[in-house]
């Protein structure tokens, strides 16, 4: 079996205070933190408790100078290791899809669009936005934009309703950039 090295880097925003490793988990660094004015006590460095939310990710509370955050844990490591910026569009991703597996190797950066479509399960097509219409035996091509389904047209093949998904996609995408 090989031992995989745990790697520690600091955690983006609390530097000094807090570190995470490549095998998921935080510490907290030994410091001194003032109590009253002039006053100071040491505060012992641990491994910090997950705790698991509502939404199946494990996070942990994170404080500094009075500052106070929760944050999931596979976003710390992202951040810190694969330099990842937190936004709506790009994603922190579980490849296994076991979102208490905060590994390293188990996270990857992807767009939200590719993190809602991986690994569909019983869908007619393998390409994003498109359905088997059995009714009338034929593709159907289908993209949401801002929350409302566009309806694309239907095709003999499952390919070139792919391509008008895309093309769809495509516009959608450059009409967002000029916004």
């Amino acid at each position: 079996m090989d031992s995989v090295i745990e790697v520690w880097k600091d955690v983006v925003g609390f530097e000094g205070f807090y570190k995470v490793s490549n095998l998921g988990r935080v510490k907290s660094l030994e410091r001194k933190t003032e109590i009253k004015k002039g006053t100071f006590r040491t505060v012992n460095g641990c491994i910090l408790k997950q705790h698991l939310r509502n939404d199946k990710y494990f996070c942990v509370n994170l404080s500094a100078n009075r500052f106070r955050k929760s944050k999931n844990v596979h976003s710390l490591v992202a951040e810190s290791f694969l330099n990842h910026t937190p936004n709506r569009k790009i994603v922190v991703d579980h490849i296994n899809n076991i979102s208490k597996d905060n590994r390293l190797e188990n996270l990857q950066i992807v767009t939200h669009r590719e993190n809602c479509s991986k690994d569909k399960i019983d869908y007619s097509s393998d390409y994003v936005g498109i359905s088997f219409n059995k009714k009338n035996n034929n593709w159907v091509s289908m993209i949401n934009i801002n929350n409302k389904a566009k309806y694309l047209g239907s095709f003999d093949s499952e390919e070139r309703a792919s391509i008008a998904y895309n093309f769809a996609l495509m516009q959608t995408d450059k009409i967002k950039e000029l916004i």
